[in-house]
């Protein structure tokens, strides 16, 4: 291709909103372009990425056995509703109605659309296993989009439902797609980790996510160097502290003026803060406008409360909590800002930290302004409606394994998989007859990438100071011949020679014929990232030529047959 020819525009500046390398680089090499808030448009050579971080995905699902169909992102809502996720899923799920005012979704995700299809059209053990795949457009209408494909309302994923005789099937399948997820990332250049993960809104036993590290990544790992254990920080389980061997002494109420937070109390006490428990409230909404509870957690002071596992202690959506009002709250339980404990409050539901049930002696809230009480022990003085892990867990703490200190990263999630079980196909009747013609509940398992995040994550981990530098399998283009003065004949001839051999070697080149200056020229290339650059300058009349990997700072001098051998050497080599 031509680079006179073709539609494209790069930057100069960084766009005012773009705030990460890979948001900053993608919109500057013109591949993306924001028509509102999260919502992008892709240009030539951004689409041309895309559509090979596509192909490797399907040749990997294929492999796999996977089957490709395409389904509307148009879904009705009686699915929904039947599957019992049209409330839950919350205020991300973008609905619409149409003139006679049925109600539909931009799908998010397609659990139902894939499940109506199987229970509609599989009745027998013989159609199983099956699985069945598309990417394909979602919709998620985000609070607070961000980060250029990192978090859009608009966005192009990679989503398969495998469908089992039983769960030594489902386990297969499973395997059979954390294997093909490996190598697509792999084969998209990305350094990543597999970690256990929380199912959220999808749901099922087990899930696992595929973390491309990143610094800038909204994901946080936590792994263990002395064992395998690896987990998104809202699912690691925390060990808790050994029980207490000490007496119980009797609760004392002392006074604690101006003390509202744990530091506060800790110092006016003198005592550590691991001696004193913390409370958090909250009110979770119901379906209906004036449904509501109100939720008090208590953690021990020190630590920090994991909202994933208090959400799915409760069994609520993530949409339905939010912290309460405490003025509004304390007038129906008792709670008083700053200095809620355990013991007084009432009329709501008391979630305690697996923790606390074996500490003796803390220091909590009176439920009295500027008041704690000493001395507080649960199962004595006060017990929960739930007790189980709240913590969030942090570097340095102890693996739930083996016990030695974990370690924190960042990254961006960009594949995750799910044994979803029969969470879908009981809720909407799918089953299959067996050989003895009765009838079994089919397993199911979901399998996502996000296609477009993938692309942002490729760049996040590929890039300088002066662009893109993409990695073979995903170059929009593998070289680029860029000539330094089109008027110079000779220059422009050997230029025209080596693209055509390009071309006939099956390499997918661009030729920078465009009549600018040679720093435009150079500018540009860095900033596109095509993987080889040979530049045709001023010793074109010798037959001699600039070879350069963009990823190199190495700049050789050769023929240009040696460059042209050492490109489609390359290129094939990376290629394989």
């Amino acid at each position: 291709m031509r680079l006179s020819q073709m539609y494209i525009r790069t930057l100069r500046e960084v766009p005012n909103e773009a705030e990460i390398p890979s948001h900053i680089w993608l919109l500057r090499a013109g591949m993306i372009r924001k028509l509102v808030s999260g919502v992008y448009g892709f240009m030539p050579l951004g689409f041309r990425s895309i559509r090979k971080i596509e192909e490797i995905i399907r040749q990997e699902m294929d492999a796999k056995g996977g089957q490709e169909i395409h389904m509307s992102a148009l879904q009705p809502a009686e699915l929904w509703q039947e599957s019992g996720r049209w409330y839950a899923y919350g205020p991300e799920m973008w609905r619409i109605k149409d003139r006679n005012e049925r109600e539909f979704c931009l799908g998010p995700t397609h659990e139902e659309i894939f499940t109506d299809i199987v229970r509609s059209e599989v009745s027998s053990y013989r159609q199983l296993p099956l699985n069945l795949y598309q990417i394909q457009t979602k919709y998620r209408d985000e609070k607070r989009p961000r980060f250029g494909l990192m978090r859009s309302r608009e966005f192009v994923m990679k989503d398969a439902y495998s469908f089992d005789k039983d769960w030594e099937g489902l386990d297969k399948s499973y395997r059979d797609m954390y294997d093909a997820y490996e190598k697509v990332f792999t084969r998209c250049g990305l350094v990543f980790r597999a970690v256990e993960a929380d199912t959220g809104a999808i749901g099922g036993s087990a899930s696992h996510e595929f973390t491309a590290l990143s610094d800038v990544g909204e994901s946080e790992i936590a792994y263990c160097g002395q064992c395998d254990m690896a987990a998104t920080t809202e699912r690691a389980a925390c060990v808790d502290a050994p029980a207490s061997n000490e007496q119980e002494l009797p609760m004392e109420k002392v006074l604690t003026p101006g003390t509202k937070t744990i530091e506060e109390v800790s110092n006016f006490l003198g005592v550590d803060q691991s001696k004193t428990i913390k409370a958090l409230l909250f009110k979770v909404c119901g379906e209906k406008e004036d449904e509501f509870e109100y939720v008090a957690a208590f953690i021990r002071g020190d630590r920090e409360l994991n909202m994933t596992k208090l959400i799915n202690a409760l069994g609520i959506p993530e949409h339905s909590i939010e912290f309460a009002d405490e003025s509004q709250m304390a007038e129906a339980t008792g709670c008083v800002g700053g200095f809620t404990g355990p013991v007084g409050i009432h009329d709501c539901k008391v979630v305690v930290d697996s923790e606390l049930a074996g500490l003796k002696n803390l220091v909590a809230g009176a439920c009295e302004v500027d008041h704690h009480i000493k001395n507080v022990n649960y199962g004595r003085d006060y017990n929960g409606d739930i007790v189980t892990d709240l913590k969030l867990l942090k570097a340095g703490d102890q693996c739930p394994v083996c016990g030695a200190p974990v370690k924190l990263a960042r990254g961006i999630e960009v594949g995750q998989v799910f044994k979803l079980g029969t969470k879908y196909s009981k809720a909407m009747g799918a089953y299959y007859k067996d050989e003895n013609m009765e009838d079994k509940i089919i397993i199911m398992g979901c399998y996502g990438i996000g296609v477009t995040r993938t692309l942002a994550a490729i760049v996040e981990q590929h890039h300088d100071e002066n662009g893109i530098i993409w990695p073979m399998t995903v170059a929009p283009y593998h070289a680029i011949v860029t000539v330094v003065n089109t008027s110079d004949e000779a220059q422009t001839k050997l230029a025209e020679t080596l693209y055509q051999k390009l071309l006939d070697s099956g390499v997918e080149a661009l030729i920078d014929d465009r009549n600018e200056r040679p720093g435009v020229k150079f500018k540009d290339a860095d900033i596109l990232g095509i993987p080889v650059r040979i530049t045709v300058g001023k010793k074109a009349a010798e037959g001699m030529v600039e070879f350069k990997l963009r990823r190199d700072k190495e700049i050789m001098e050769l023929s240009a047959d040696e460059a042209l051998e050492k490109a489609v050497s390359i290129i094939k080599s990376e290629l394989k």
